[in-house]
């Protein structure tokens, strides 16, 4: 099912479409977002958020910068790099819907992660790791 995004609800016209006018500095998108503020100039960096600049060169955030910044955790979540949440942010708004989620996180499960242990063959995973320190690997030590 597909809702209409904010930025296309905006190109309609529709008066509950976040604004692009211009009301947040910095601090208080990242509050409204749930970001920091080195994840917001780095977004910007990434072209997924374009707040516009005072002539001092202050970030300006809108409504609509805000509402995309919303919509990145549950891309990151359903495991989408920058540069494709950059590609459907963009295509959600030429198309004016959001797109449904394929994989809800909490139906996926990520595999154990598997150590080979050195000159052998055999392997274990993190809850199976030995914590005591009476078996016979020697220590490690740093290379000179």
């Amino acid at each position: 099912m597909s809702a209409e995004s904010p930025s296309m609800a905006l190109a309609h016209g529709d008066s509950n479409a976040p604004s692009r006018r211009t009301l947040y500095g910095i601090s208080v998108a990242a509050e409204l977002s749930g970001f920091g503020i080195s994840a917001l100039r780095l977004y910007e960096q990434y072209g997924l958020v374009t707040p516009t600049r005072t002539n001092g060169g202050t970030r300006r955030y809108s409504d609509y910068d805000i509402a995309r910044l919303r919509r990145i955790p549950e891309l990151i979540d359903d495991g989408v790099n920058p540069v494709g949440i950059g590609q459907i942010l963009d295509l959600e708004h030429r198309t004016g819907q959001t797109l449904p989620r394929q994989h809800p996180p909490e139906h996926r499960q990520r595999p154990p992660h598997r150590r080979q242990h050195p000159g052998s063959a055999q392997t274990t995973t993190n809850s199976e790791r030995r914590t005591d320190t009476a078996d016979d690997t020697p220590p490690l030590r740093r290379r000179a």
